[in-house]
């Protein structure tokens, strides 16, 4: 069992398809097949279901694929490390994110920093703060940015900048031209709201709830699972919300969407990165965090 077939049954889980896994690897899709049936015989247990089209792993195929991942880090981390003692920072960073910072933040950071270390390629997986939580533990990806902290025992979490909410009219709104408006307000309008559990939500809710409003009481029209999907429902005028400053930084300087005060509120959330506990970094992992921490502090 060697760790080139360890790293191509992650990808076949991480895929959930022996032909993506193929093409992602280089490989024809019969010698995937063959390295999975390889392994299975090895472990003398069945590691994947094949259920239609897509491919699961089995109780069995979940903690292999874990220490698997495990296993895969430790080989890109030992020829990171010899590079790094020649002097160059090379490699794919792997890193996690929530979908705000995933999609409007770290963008423009990853820009920034291949401009400082152009042998570095990335791999960035955007999903909500538990999937990340638990990638991350597994050793699949080595930092994550996110709006919510996910209590564990094998990670750490570190405050890294602070997103103002804002809320957000589109501009035939009434409210768009006023100066600002009561928290009590918000009950009138029709309201897009973030799914359960998002940060932003989160966020939200305890903001609203210290000045005694329930975000139970938003008159709520459509529940929806990223801020793209909301910011695009305020400009076709199906409500209002309240998105973070990331997500309409340039509806609001076109004026495609308003910013309106509320009276009163702070509408405030922090963004985190993580990462394993007692676990250490690869270089361009510990480069890509210190320029994190560098360039949202300015």
């Amino acid at each position: 069992m060697d760790i080139k077939r360890l790293e191509v049954f992650c990808k076949v889980v991480e895929l959930k398809s022996f032909t993506r896994a193929a093409e992602a690897v280089f490989l024809a899709q019969p010698t995937v097949s063959e390295i999975v049936r390889q392994l299975e015989e090895t472990f003398g247990e069945k590691l994947l279901d094949r259920l239609g089209r897509e491919v699961l792993p089995t109780p069995v195929g979940e903690v292999v694929y874990r220490y698997a991942l495990g296993i895969v880090g430790l080989q890109k981390e030992a020829f990171e490390a010899v590079a790094s003692f020649a002097g160059t920072v090379s490699g794919t960073l792997r890193l996690g994110a929530g979908t705000v910072p995933g999609t409007y933040l770290l963008p423009r950071l990853l820009e920034s920093f291949r401009s400082l270390y152009p042998a570095v390629r990335f791999g960035l997986k955007i999903a909500g703060t538990a999937r990340v939580a638990e990638e991350l533990a597994a050793g699949g990806i080595e930092l994550a940015v996110t709006g919510a902290v996910r209590t564990s025992p094998q990670l750490e979490w570190e405050k890294i900048f602070v997103d103002e909410l804002v809320l957000t009219v589109f501009p035939q709104h009434p409210w768009a031209r006023r100066e600002s408006v009561s928290v009590e307000e918000l009950s009138g309008e029709p309201f897009l709201l973030r799914e359960e559990g998002s940060g932003t939500r989160t966020a939200l809710a305890e903001a609203l709830g210290e000045r005694g409003f329930e975000a139970s009481g938003l008159q709520v029209v459509a529940e929806m699972d990223s801020s793209e999907a909301i910011r695009q429902g305020i400009r076709a005028r199906l409500g209002i919300s309240i998105l973070s400053s990331l997500v309409i930084a340039e509806d609001l300087a076109a004026g495609l969407l308003v910013g309106v005060p509320l009276q009163g509120v702070q509408l405030q959330r922090p963004l985190f990165v993580a990462r394993r506990r007692n676990r250490k970094l690869s270089p361009a992992a510990a480069s890509f965090l210190d320029h994190l921490r560098a360039s949202l502090s300015a």
